[in-house]
C-alpha cells in the first residue's frame, strides 16, 4: 500500500491531480482544499496517501494534512459516505469547521457540500458529534469548540439531552442517537425533550 508520496504537481483537474514522484505519474483524488495547499511545479511538495482497493480499481487519495486524511477515514466509515462525498465535505469545511458543525447540529453547513442532503447531515451529526473530541482540528479550533457548544439551537440542545437521557437509561449511545435522529426527523425541528425522549422509547422498544 501506499501510504505517502513525494513529488510535485503536474496535473491538477477538478477532483485530483496527477502527481509526478520522479517521473512517474500518479492519479491521485484530492479535495480542493488539498489541491490548493500543494506547492507550484517544480517545487517539491508532499502528499499523504489513502489507498483503497476495490473489485475493478486501486484508488489513491491525497492529503496535505493528517487532520484531513483522519477525517477522510472517519467520514467512510459511515454509511451512505463514500470517498467522493468525504471529499466533497472536506473540500467544503476544513477540519475545524466540519468539527464546529457536527458539535453544534448545523444541517446547513454540512449540505453545503455537494451530495449531502438534510437527511444524511442528520446522521453525520447523530453518528459522529460523540466523536469530535477525539479528532485531530488545527491549532484554532481548540479556542473555539467550548463556544460552539453553548450555541447549541433549542432544538439541538433538546436532542443532546434526550440522547443523555437514554443512555443513562441503558441504553448505547449509537443506538440511542440513531433513534433520537429518526424521531427528530419526522417530528420537526420544533419537537421538544419529552417527545424525542418518548417517540425514541417506542424505537427502541422490542418489536
Amino acid at each position: 500500500m501506499i501510504g505517502k508520496l513525494t513529488g510535485k504537481l503536474d496535473t491538477p483537474f477538478e477532483g485530483g491531480c496527477i502527481f509526478d514522484v520522479n517521473g512517474v505519474g500518479y492519479l491521485v483524488a484530492c479535495s480542493a482544499r488539498t489541491l490548493s495547499a500543494l506547492p507550484q511545479p517544480p517545487a517539491t511538495g508532499a502528499l499523504l496517501v489513502e489507498t483503497v482497493v476495490r473489485e475493478d480499481a486501486i484508488i489513491l487519495y491525497g492529503f496535505a494534512e493528517a487532520a484531513e486524511r483522519d477525517w477522510f477515514r472517519l467520514l467512510t466509515g459511515i454509511q451512505g459516505v463514500g470517498p467522493k462525498l468525504a471529499l466533497a465535505l472536506l473540500s467544503t469545511l476544513s477540519p475545524a469547521d466540519l468539527a464546529r458543525a457536527l458539535m453544534a447540529g448545523e444541517k446547513g453547513a454540512l449540505s453545503r457540500a455537494p451530495g449531502v442532503g438534510a437527511k444524511l447531515a442528520i446522521r453525520l451529526i447523530s453518528e459522529l458529534r460523540d466523536r469530535v473530541g477525539a479528532m485531530p482540528t488545527g491549532p484554532a479550533f481548540a479556542a473555539g469548540i467550548a463556544a460552539a457548544a453553548a450555541d447549541l439551537a433549542p432544538g439541538d440542545r433538546a436532542t443532546a439531552d434526550a440522547i443523555s437521557a437514554l443512555t443513562n437509561l441503558g441504553w448505547k449511545r449509537p443506538e440511542a442517537s440513531a433513534a433520537v435522529a429518526r424521531v427528530a426527523e419526522r417530528a420537526g425541528e420544533g419537537a421538544g425533550l419529552e417527545t424525542l425522549i418518548r417517540e425514541a422509547l417506542k424505537e427502541l422498544a422490542p418489536r
